[in-house]
């Protein structure tokens, strides 16, 4: 009795793993393959959205270019910060008249310079035209602004915020001395 008790025990185990074998063979119906189906398609067409996505963020087609020169000195008025000669700052010795004075510069190659509440005697030219030159590391203005001064400037910064400019001047009674003057916006 022991026997048949085993064998039917064995009998059981392998018709339970032949059931599910088979049951794992057969055919599915058409509703498993329509179900599986619609899945698929869901999942192509999500992954098609996120990589349209993926492409359209990262073609940015409105790449700007960098600021020139000229767009940095065109952008606003230009007010007397501090002065330098030959390295030592002289900002204290700047006329009063000089440093409450603004400067605009227009895209067209024509400047103002606007007298504050000092007004210097003589006053400052009321207008002025100017150029770059030399690959944009000089700016030529057709008059001087700092008496003793040429009208040539080097460019030491220009960005969006300062203008650094700097010339050989002869102020009497010193030799001639570079001096670099520095204007904020």
């Amino acid at each position: 009795m022991r026997q048949i008790t085993m064998v039917s025990k064995i009998y059981r185990i392998v018709w339970r793993y032949y059931y599910v074998a088979q049951q794992l063979l057969k055919p599915k119906n058409f509703d498993y393959f329509t179900i599986k189906f619609r899945t698929m398609n869901k999942l192509k067409l999500l992954a098609a959205l996120c990589f349209t996505t993926l492409l359209f963020t990262n073609c940015d087609k409105t790449d700007e270019a960098p600021p020139t020169n000229t767009d940095h000195i065109t952008t606003g008025s230009w007010k007397f910060s501090s002065a330098k000669a030959s390295g030592i700052d002289v900002t204290a010795q700047v006329p009063a008249c000089f440093k409450d004075n603004t400067m605009t510069f227009a895209i067209n190659g024509t400047g103002t310079i606007s007298e504050g509440a000092n007004v210097c005697a003589p006053p400052a030219p009321a207008t002025f035209t100017w150029t770059f030159q030399n690959n944009g590391s000089e700016i030529n203005l057709s008059v001087p602004i700092v008496s003793g001064g040429s009208t040539v400037f080097t460019i030491v910064t220009l960005n969006a915020a300062t203008l650094v400019v700097s010339q050989t001047m002869t102020i009497a009674p010193m030799p001639p001395t570079n001096v670099e003057l520095t204007f904020i916006h």
